[in-house]
């Protein structure tokens, strides 16, 4: 991986870690902000599997669809595969509860945010096991 392939990968990666950081801000408020806060981790778990689609010289569409992105990082390394449910579970947030009537529930529960975070920590740590130290942020 070249020098500037290295520096956007890092771009992605460090963006992602500010959304898992946000997530956390946001939810650990006195009147927590799940909503938001559930928003970055989907945002984490997106941005992740771009840089490691990046790292590898994987053309991606503009999506938010965590599927879509794992199932073409999969084509390439089959471990993406075991991340299918999580990222089933973090797609619909990149909309669900930023619009009035994306959900049943008009704001997510405490337990959503929480299984949405771990998912996309999950994530987050899985593509940076496979990238090169000089790749990370």
């Amino acid at each position: 991986m070249d020098e500037a392939t290295q520096e956007l990968v890092r771009d992605w990666l460090t963006r992602a870690s500010h959304d898992l950081r946000s997530s956390r801000v946001l939810a650990a408020q006195e009147e927590p902000l799940l909503d938001t806060a559930i928003y970055h981790c989907q945002q984490a778990a997106e941005k992740s599997v771009k840089a490691w689609l990046q790292a590898n010289d994987a053309p991606f569409p503009k999506t938010h669809d965590i599927e879509d992105l794992v199932d073409r990082a999969g084509s390439i390394n089959a471990d993406f595969e075991k991340l299918a449910p999580a990222a089933a579970v973090l797609t619909p947030y990149a909309s669900a509860f930023r619009y009035p009537g994306g959900f049943d529930e008009p704001m997510p529960t405490r337990e959503e945010f929480d299984e949405a975070l771990q998912y996309a920590q999950t994530i987050y740590d899985f593509v940076l096991s496979l990238l090169p130290p000089e790749a990370r942020p």
